[in-house]
């Protein structure tokens, strides 16, 4: 696990070095309709892979993130992380309880 309390680090995942791509989301920045249909497809899991990672503040060409990420306005991260765990919380049935980490 690393300093953030993921299993793998984040440049193992812009890479695609640890997780397959199927299991990899590129958000360009916070849309929250967007990020809630991508948390519903994980949570169901219908491969059993362990879920997924969306990654905001990075955008996405034919699949692959664009680098160097264009990230997003650190004064947004609070208010983004609060969003995703009521989206977990308020809109999705059962309630998904994700891991928010901002790196």
């Amino acid at each position: 696990m690393n300093a953030l309390g993921l299993p793998i680090d984040v440049e193992s995942l812009l890479h695609g070095r640890s997780v397959e791509w199927e299991r990899l989301e590129f958000k360009k920045g916070w849309n929250p309709e967007g990020v809630l249909h991508t948390m519903c497809a994980f949570a169901n899991d219908f491969h059993n892979l362990g879920g997924g990672y969306i990654l905001i503040g990075i955008e996405e060409r034919n699949g692959r993130p664009v680098l160097p990420p264009a990230g997003i306005d650190p004064e947004t991260i609070d208010s983004i992380q609060k969003e995703i765990l009521g989206l977990g919380n308020n809109a999705m049935l059962p309630a998904y309880h994700p891991l928010t980490l901002p790196a």
